[in-house]
């Protein structure tokens, strides 16, 4: 008996999953195996199976790999570290604290979450050395997960900030002729998903990763700025400032940062030879990335994607008189689509279903669109969210540290944070 292609589609995505849950093998190796698979099984063109090395993701993760190479061949980094250093060493809490809150901060300004890590990871992992915390110690992985999952979820409570927000209003604009603004948008998510979420985050980290910084007395005098430094400063400058307007100038960020990255690249004017691109280029997480955005281009190809929609709507029953239950269910039901879809695909699927959903629930439908940013911002695996994964690729974090905190975040945001958001939302009246 053959089976049917969506059938075997949904049994390898299941395996994916799970060994990347499970870190059973190399995360790597397991995005090469899908690749395999999917192409001798000939289940989807080449073109959709490897649509991830095409994807604008991927050549921003590859290029923000470069430019933080750069960042820290220059003493950049370090120089930067030495500046911070003082007001974040009094204690782990503090230190901790500290990143997270610039990491949140920095996605008010800056609004893709590749370039805020780029730009952060190489300053917070000097920041981690000058602190006396090695690399593979505990507190190191701490503070590179702090950028990871500050810079991720926290963005999500600010509209522009990253790119399933962006999914999900563009979706709602067209399908709905709904149009969120900045502020509404801020007043709703910033207070629970954003300040009180980081609070929680803050204390998950040091919970976990328990480390003692070492004191700083007094930073020693620092030389002046070298040539290469001043010129890195200015790429970086224009690089951010191109990333700041791209909405005018039409150029996407991956673009920007690909071409920052070759300036980084070329001989004499640049800042990398090629044994340090070599060394710096975390090449496995470049195709782990690209396996996630595949495995994602595979479920919409298959109809998997669709068929996991229509099964959602049975599985939502009338619940008008529950609001309470309406609301959790809705954010149950994008949790369930993270596994298989991420959270960049995750607006997609969920805002063509929202007028159904909300006729189910009985919730106002634009409070219905609004339930999913608490769930694809809240993933139960760090495979859900492309820039936790290039954090933790980045700060060297074993996939088994990342899964721990993201498993007991999303414990505590669904059990303190979630009963709260729907207070707030009665508070704000969006829930009738």
């Amino acid at each position: 008996m053959m089976w049917h292609p969506m059938g075997i589609s949904a049994l390898i995505t299941l395996v994916v999953i799970a060994l990347w849950a499970t870190s059973r093998l190399p995360e790597y190796l397991v995005a090469l195996l899908f690749f395999a698979a999917v192409m001798l099984l000939q289940l989807a063109p080449a073109g959709v199976v490897f649509s991830g090395f095409a994807s604008s993701a991927f050549w921003l993760v590859l290029s923000g790999f470069i430019l933080g190479t750069a960042i820290r061949s220059t003493g950049l980094a370090d120089r930067l570290a030495n500046r911070i250093l003082p007001y974040l060493a009094g204690s782990w809490l503090r230190l901790v604290g500290g990143v997270v809150a610039i990491s949140y901060a920095l996605a008010f300004v800056m609004p893709s979450n590749m370039g805020r890590i780029t730009l952060l990871m190489p300053i917070v992992m000097a920041l981690a050395e000058r602190a006396g915390l090695a690399e593979g110690s505990r507190g190191r992985f701490g503070l590179a997960l702090a950028v990871g999952f500050g810079t991720f979820q926290l963005s999500a409570s600010i509209l522009p900030a990253n790119v399933p927000n962006l999914v999900m209003s563009g979706a709602a604009e067209s399908a709905f002729g709904i149009h969120f603004t900045y502020l509404a948008y801020l007043v709703l998510h910033a207070p629970i998903l954003g300040i009180a979420k980081g609070l929680l985050l803050t204390l998950c980290i040091c919970g976990l990763f328990r480390a003692t910084p070492q004191k700083i007395e007094k930073m020693p005098a620092q030389a002046a700025l070298s040539a290469a430094e001043w010129r890195l400063i200015l790429l970086l400058l224009a690089t951010v400032l191109l990333w700041l307007t791209d909405r005018w100038h039409g150029i996407a960020p991956a673009w920007v940062g690909l071409a920052a990255a070759c300036v980084c690249l070329l001989p004499r004017i640049g800042f990398l030879t090629g044994e340090q691109f070599a060394a710096g280029v975390n090449v496995r997480t470049c195709i782990y990335v690209a396996g996630i955005l595949g495995l994602t281009a595979l479920v919409s190809h298959s109809g998997l994607g669709g068929w996991l929609g229509d099964v959602l709507l049975h599985v939502m029953q009338q619940q008008a008189d529950r609001p309470f239950v309406a609301f959790t269910s809705l954010i149950g039901i994008t949790t369930l689509l993270n596994f298989v879809v991420t959270a960049n695909g995750v607006p997609a699927l969920f805002t063509p279903l929202a007028p159904v959903l909300a006729d189910g629930s009985g919730l106002p439908l634009i409070t219905v669109l609004m339930t999913q940013v608490i769930g694809y911002s809240t993933p139960l695996l760090p495979y859900q969210a492309s820039p936790i994964v290039v954090a933790m690729g980045m700060g060297k974090v074993p996939p088994r540290e990342g899964l721990k905190l993201c498993l007991l975040l999303a414990v505590l945001t669904f059990g303190l944070l979630v009963p709260l958001d729907y207070l707030w939302f009665r508070l704000l009246g969006w829930m009738s």
